[in-house]
């Protein structure tokens, strides 16, 4: 018999609709991405949302909102975004991004230093568990590496947050992948074998192709002074800390801690100016702060308005055979990581019918789990009202469009994955 489900309401995601029309809309006929700031363009899906569903009162309406903002995920991401602020702020007064910028330069060749920066950022992301703590750590060392080489910042970036998104689906104590095990009853341990060999092809692929479009550079590095080691201390305990597999605020929280220690140490920071180089930081985390907070209100109203239930059953309806079970499952994850922004939310909420999909058609819970993982990362790693995008565009000052297109693995992995489901003859006990 047939499963009874709940009904969906495809007017339920026109907050979404709107907020992408204003946002690439404006920009693409302006010609200007900042024309429509991303918070301006979210407050207005917001007031949509609000007045959707007319049945339900305004008081109610707050009451989900405010359950929405109270999820630990949301909660949880704020933090790592305001800790994150604390230690750039600090290590960049300490001196500490130009010395690691200049010990970087000084180590490896100029034509391979994009490619070391998503290497960086893959080892980083995998022990950290965190693809938004590492764009945070390593975006300004890409600032000044752009500078300092004349590689274009977004291509420097676009490594960063490629490294980033590495680990994002790989990491044993990340959220997602915590998410995507509890909810499909698989051991970590055989999730992480399955996304591993799913995901190593693009990898590598992404990597030649950081090192291919550098290799042709004509000009010649030239180190302005010298590098303090002990200015670049803080970014290798955080790296250690992030091997080590030590919690992600604890990391950032230590890092400060040294940055400060370096600077007072070095000179580069008065006694009197270690909390407001921390502060500076802090505040330079708001907007996205600000923006995290007001999706995680408009996903509450949308799931609410059953926005998130309508592509669940659109989902559904269209799987045939067991191939076509997984390609739905990745399309599922792409589609709910698109109204949720958010790649640990949308597992979540994928999780339950994804499960269903998988014992219908017979596929093994860790190969849903790592399936739900990695194209929630790739969705993650290419909306621009992303919170890494949003995340490293604020680090750089540029827009996350003219990052997108230098953010190879996140591609890259959607499509070796989607052929590998494709072409590969599974066993009905794998």
């Amino acid at each position: 018999m047939e499963k009874v489900r709940e009904k969906g309401n495809i007017w339920g995601l026109l907050p979404i609709g709107v907020f992408l029309v204003l946002f690439l809309g404006v920009g693409l006929i302006s010609g200007d991405f900042y024309a429509m700031p991303a918070i301006v363009a979210f407050l207005i899906a917001l007031l949509v949302a609000f007045v959707q569903n007319r049945k339900l009162p305004f008081s109610e309406k707050l009451k989900v909102i405010a359950k929405g903002v109270g999820d630990e995920n949301i909660i949880t991401m704020c933090l790592i975004f305001l800790a994150a602020g604390a230690f750039s702020g600090a290590v960049k007064a300490a001196g500490g991004a130009d010395s690691t910028v200049a010990l970087g330069l000084y180590i490896l060749p100029p034509k391979i230093a994009v490619a070391g920066l998503m290497l960086i950022g893959c080892f980083m992301s995998i022990s950290m568990g965190t693809s938004m703590g590492t764009i945070g750590a390593l975006a300004p060392i890409a600032v000044g590496i752009s500078q300092k080489t004349g590689f274009s910042m977004a291509i420097c970036i676009g490594a960063v947050v490629s490294g980033a998104m590495f680990g994002d689906n790989l990491s044993m104590i990340s959220d997602t992948t915590i998410a995507a095990v509890r909810t499909q009853g698989c051991e970590m341990r055989d999730k992480f074998r399955e996304n591993f060999l799913l995901v190593l092809p693009a990898a590598l692929i992404s990597l030649a192709i950081y090192v291919l479009i550098s290799r042709n550079t004509s000009f010649q590095v030239t180190l302005e002074g010298s590098f303090n080691l002990w200015q670049v201390l803080p970014y290798i305990v955080v790296l250690i800390g992030a091997l080590a597999g030590v919690n992600v605020f604890l990391v950032l929280i230590g890092g400060t801690v040294l940055s400060l220690i370096a600077g007072v140490g070095t000179g580069t920071i008065a006694l009197s100016q270690m909390f407001s180089v921390m502060g500076e930081g802090v505040t330079s985390m708001y907007d996205i702060t600000v923006i995290s907070i007001i999706v995680a209100c408009i996903v509450s109203l949308v799931k609410k308005n059953g926005g998130i239930t309508c592509i669940l059953n659109l989902i559904h309806k269209r799987i045939h055979g067991k191939k076509g079970g997984e390609l739905g499952i990745a399309v599922l994850s792409v589609l709910v990581d698109m109204a949720t922004a958010n790649n640990t939310v949308a597992i979540v909420i994928a999780g339950p019918i994804a499960k269903e999909i998988s014992t219908d058609y017979g596929i093994s819970p860790r190969r849903t789990a790592s399936l739900l993982d990695i194209f929630a990362s790739v969705t993650q790693g290419l909306i621009p009202y992303g919170a890494q995008l949003l995340l490293a565009a604020g680090q750089t000052g540029l827009s996350p469009l003219q990052i997108i297109p230098y953010t190879f693995y996140p591609v890259i992995m959607g499509v070796t994955v989607v052929i590998f489901i494709m072409l590969r003859k599974q066993k009905q006990t794998e």
